[in-house]
């Protein structure tokens, strides 16, 4: 099996450098990473300023952009073949519920999905690195065991999974959940620059607001592995019909 394997904490971070640890044990795997933390940073590409790419001592290459840059231009040029499975993380921290709009481990992910190259991403739920072995080695089984996995109609997938920081023999399962969802988020920081100036800081995430049963919430919360399968398709099938029928009333009511 071919990985290409990404993060957004950046090609140092303890979560990437397990990782390959733990997938260079059945896998090749090249490490094509950011040079910079760029959490947060979604699916954005970097369109406006040119791209480098290095390789540190330990053979990962870097690039000075975002982690959908990495796997983009990975894909477009930087490689000469076409890999298995991309893989993204281990992030540190969680992205469950609306964080999966936001982050950039998903976003990398994303970006080997959107090429139909099936892909993974993983985090750990809290921030800290705590037993980050155990969530790579969890993370390595899983990838060894489904990473090869082909669906009937041979569509590419996308999975996303989040590790509690626990010991090895401590966690669960993997259980297949869907997103939940979170309280919107803490109030901006604000500060005095030293000229006087305000700055704003962007709030930390909010609380869990759906947590039940069947959520990547709760399977984390109860010691599990939460595995969910991402589309990327943002269309709100449900209000189609509503919208359409609307549309049309007040176009109507306009010409009147």
């Amino acid at each position: 099996m071919k990985i290409l394997l990404c993060n957004d904490d950046g090609y140092q971070a303890p979560g990437i450098v397990a990782l390959h640890a733990a997938l260079a044990a059945f896998a090749e795997v090249e490490v094509i990473a950011p040079e910079q933390n760029n959490s947060a940073k979604s699916n954005a590409l970097t369109l406006h300023a040119p791209l480098y790419v290095h390789r540190a001592p330990n053979g990962f290459r870097y690039v000075n952009g975002t982690p959908a840059d990495c796997v983009h231009i990975a894909l477009t040029g930087l490689l000469d073949y076409r890999p298995d499975l991309v893989v993204s993380g281990i992030n540190n921290g969680a992205n469950m519920g609306d964080d999966t709009i936001y982050s950039g481990t998903v976003g990398a992910a994303m970006e080997g999905y959107l090429f139909g190259i099936p892909a993974m991403a993983f985090s750990q739920v809290d921030k800290g690195w705590a037993h980050i072995d155990a969530a790579a080695q969890a993370a390595g089984d899983l990838v060894r065991r489904i990473g090869a996995h082909s669906t009937p109609g041979g569509q590419a997938w996308l999975l996303n999974v989040n590790i509690p920081n626990r010991p090895l023999a401590e966690l669960g399962a993997p259980k297949v959940c869907r997103l939940g969802r979170r309280h919107a988020a803490q109030k901006a920081i604000t500060m005095t620059s030293p000229h006087g100036e305000t700055m704003y800081w962007i709030g930390g995430a909010g609380a869990a607001m759906d947590a039940s049963e069947g959520t990547d919430f709760h399977a984390t919360a109860n010691g599990h592995l939460s595995l969910t399968p991402l589309s990327v398709d943002l269309t709100d099938h449900h209000a189609l019909a509503y919208w359409a029928q609307g549309l049309s009333h007040m176009l109507a009511g306009g010409e009147g």
